[in-house]
């Protein structure tokens, strides 16, 4: 979906995969996307969880063809909340950063994770919506730059 007008971003910074922690419960106070407020959005919340399931996907498929991830592998997604024709949507991007590995390889599994069965059954409508890409190196001034590629 091509956002007419973006009103909010969220991000979600992932490392780790589903081995950061755990918990019994879920307690979130909710706030209103880019408002005042303690609490989190749910935008904010599904950025948080496509990343982490995402990364875990990254780490079976590289599991399955003993491929070594570097230790500093993360992602970054953005989801942008924002209208088109009048009406509310979302727009999502994946920014996969694997530090130190050949270019291709990390584009193969990046490529292969969303065809993990979890993600693919979870994701199948929507994906054609959302970019995904591995962060590039530095370029001058230290910023990075992202390498988006479509997914069909």
């Amino acid at each position: 979906m091509t956002l007419e007008k973006i009103l909010y971003t969220a991000k979600a910074h992932t490392t780790g995969g589903r081995e950061g922690g755990s918990s019994r419960r879920l307690d979130v106070k909710i706030s209103l996307p880019g408002g005042p407020g303690a609490g989190t959005n749910p935008e904010q919340l599904f950025a948080a969880g496509w990343s982490t399931c995402f990364l875990s996907a990254i780490k079976l498929v590289a599991g399955k063809k003993r491929i070594s991830l570097p230790a500093d592998v993360a992602i970054d997604a953005e989801i942008d909340l924002g209208t088109t024709h009048g009406a509310f949507g979302l727009a999502a991007r994946l920014n996969v950063s694997l530090p130190g590995m050949d270019r291709q390889a990390a584009q193969a599994l990046v490529e292969a994770a969303p065809g993990v069965p979890v993600l693919q059954r979870h994701t199948r409508q929507h994906r054609r919506h959302a970019q995904r890409g591995l962060s590039g190196p530095p370029r001058r001034g230290g910023a990075r730059r992202s390498n988006p590629c479509g997914i069909s």
